[in-house]
């Protein structure tokens, strides 16, 4: 048990400074040794975790993943109308994005060159989950005349991923500021008026909340 323990812990610590290292340096230029230096283990042990950098990406990619699912599950766990569960993701998103190098780095790493072993689509996820929440608001009938799920879909994933790529060099752009002012624009053309004033721009859950003290 003790020694399992300590596989995980390490295993724990090789994905995070490997998201560290990917975050500052990128793929191509990321090595090994600098991951392992990081974690503050042996390139033996490096190896016995994961066969090759390769794997480690894969592994950033796949807990970045869980917590995108996680986010998700919790908005729609929330019981609030899709459309405000969507703010709301779109808000945890941003704050993981902000404190999570892990996230960070998953997200980076689908913007780089192809690898062999291919790579966890973690924007065509979040595209995905905007297009489900938004087809039940239409569903709902809780969008304005004349807005479609699929167009609506298409402006909050492009406004999301930009953030996203440009919080990598500006934190400013991953926000709970940015964002509100967002939602403030799009939410008079993408909501019907009847639920216009119930919405709330800057989220409904204490983490939205704190992120704009």
């Amino acid at each position: 048990m003790v020694k399992q323990e300590r596989a995980a812990r390490t295993r724990r610590a090789l994905v995070r400074a490997a998201a560290e290292v990917f975050a500052r340096d990128g793929f191509v230029l990321a090595s090994l040794t600098s991951i392992s230096k990081m974690a503050g283990v042996s390139n033996g042990a490096l190896h016995f975790h994961f066969a090759s950098k390769q794997a480690l990406a894969r592994a950033v990619e796949e807990e970045a993943a869980a917590v995108l699912r996680a986010i998700g599950a919790s908005a729609r766990a929330g019981g609030s109308r899709p459309l405000q569960r969507l703010i709301d993701a779109t808000h945890a998103l941003m704050e993981r994005l902000e404190r999570d190098v892990v996230v960070r780095a998953g997200f980076e790493l689908g913007s780089g060159p192809p690898r062999r072993d291919g790579s966890v689509d973690l924007r065509g996820q979040w595209q995905g989950w905007v297009e489900e929440v938004l087809k039940d608001a239409e569903r709902d009938g809780i969008l304005a005349p004349g807005v479609s799920a699929a167009d609506a879909s298409v402006t909050v994933v492009a406004a999301t991923v930009g953030f996203e790529q440009l919080g990598a060099e500006d934190p400013a752009w991953t926000s709970a500021r940015t964002l509100v002012q967002f939602w403030d624009l799009l939410l008079p053309r993408l909501a019907a008026a009847e639920i216009l004033g119930g919405l709330q721009a800057g989220g409904t859950t204490p983490a939205a909340a704190s992120r704009q003290e």
